[in-house]
């Protein structure tokens, strides 16, 4: 790999581009609302923002936004359904997203159909300020026929190698590492340390979190003689746009062909994907899930935190998988799995009440044999308990 340390930077030097990102100085490629001030924005400007009702006085300004629990004065905080109003009647916010307006509560209301999704688009166009490095540090270490799109920001001690391609907008902070041959879609944004290994492919408005290896080796042995001998692993990943990944997420290399995260699928911290597995478009897998090698899961799969899936096995489209949940054979489309190992989940909760009535079973049984051994003359039995050592 070759050296460009000699490279200017485009916009500030390495010292800079560190303490930007951690004492977070504004960001110069963000564009602020024009209406922005010291005293936040006109909550008319709010509602417009998410064609809310607003119910309240016109004048207000929002500075800012919170839960309800620890919001104060001047900002704005979601109540997304009745069961939260105790909470929201003791809240200091000035202002409130709401599905419908209550009567009841103190302070603006903003009426929504969508409560939840418009509070999410507020923060992201008003309130996120959380700014990114900018230009190229001075001490990359990159690689021949490196391809660089319009307006990339990369960070100290990050490593390029050849023939990789970063598409426009392209964030990479410190101590990213780009094997030979990847690339990387328009707007996508790694975070430090992570490790994307030699030809796999990054999609567009990914967003990769701190430490997160794809394409490191899948975990394949052939046993000969006693002895474990490794399997090349010669595939690749591919992350499709759209696809957020938690920090410390490992994703194997296929053994041959992709192991594939498909649009739009959101993937909590610390999950292990092996190799060859397929994971379908906008699913939801929960931090530390286990999924085994050539599994195959469909369309919107929910699959909850510490749930373990086998090899070899197909997951249908808008299936949920409960927490701790422990899959050894394929799921029907839509199918609500839980517990270890995984049942429907109705016969799972029936059977767990049951679990929960064995002590008193268990009297009620013993009661019985005491009274049909009296029926029928016998001594009544006593079972031997065997005693701990």
């Amino acid at each position: 790999m070759r050296d460009v340390s000699h490279r200017q930077p485009q916009h500030f030097s390495e010292s800079a581009i560190l303490i930007n990102v951690s004492q977070g100085l504004p960001n110069p490629k963000r564009k602020t609302m024009p209406t922005e001030t010291p005293d936040g924005y006109p909550i008319t400007e709010l509602v417009r923002a998410i064609d809310a009702r607003l119910h309240g006085p016109v004048e207000l300004r929002i500075t800012g936004v919170n839960n309800l629990e620890q919001a104060g004065p001047g900002d704005l905080a979601l109540l997304a359904s009745h069961r939260l109003m105790d909470q929201a009647l003791h809240s200091r916010a000035s202002a409130f997203i709401v599905p419908e307006y209550f009567p009841d509560l103190n302070g603006a209301q903003l009426v929504s159909a969508y409560p939840q999704f418009d509070f999410v688009r507020l923060i992201n166009q008003f309130f996120t300020k959380t700014p990114a490095p900018t230009g190229i540090a001075e001490n990359v270490v990159k690689g021949s026929n490196v391809s660089l799109g319009g307006d990339v920001s990369i960070g100290p001690f990050v490593t390029i190698g050849s023939h990789t391609t970063l598409g426009h907008r392209v964030t990479l902070y410190p101590g990213v590492f780009l094997g030979e041959g990847v690339t990387i879609g328009d707007d996508s944004v790694l975070h430090p340390n992570v490790s994307i290994q030699e030809g796999c492919r990054i999609g567009a408005r990914v967003i990769i979190h701190a430490g997160a290896v794809i394409g490191s080796d899948g975990f394949g042995y052939v046993q000969h003689e006693g002895r474990h001998h490794k399997i090349p692993q010669r595939g690749i990943v591919v992350i499709e746009d759209d696809v957020e990944i938690g920090a410390n997420v490992t994703i194997d290399r296929a053994t041959h062909g992709a192991t594939h995260v498909r649009q739009g699928t959101k993937i909590d911290n610390l999950v292990q994907i092996a190799h060859n597995v397929t994971v379908g478009e906008h699913g939801i897998i929960v931090a530390q899930v286990g999924i085994a090698g050539s599994t195959t899961i469909g369309k919107g799969v929910m699959i909850g935190g510490q749930a373990g899936l086998i090899d070899h096995l197909t997951i249908g489209d808008q299936a949920m998988i409960a927490a701790g949940a422990g899959i050894e054979k394929d799921v029907e489309p839509g199918a609500r799995m839980s517990g270890r190992p995984a049942m429907q989940s109705t016969a799972f909760f029936r059977s767990h009440i049951l679990v929960q009535q064995l002590p008193e079973l268990k009297k009620q049984i013993s009661n019985l044999e005491k009274r049909l051994a009296a029926i029928e003359g016998k001594p009544p039995q006593t079972r031997k308990t065997k005693k701990s050592t």
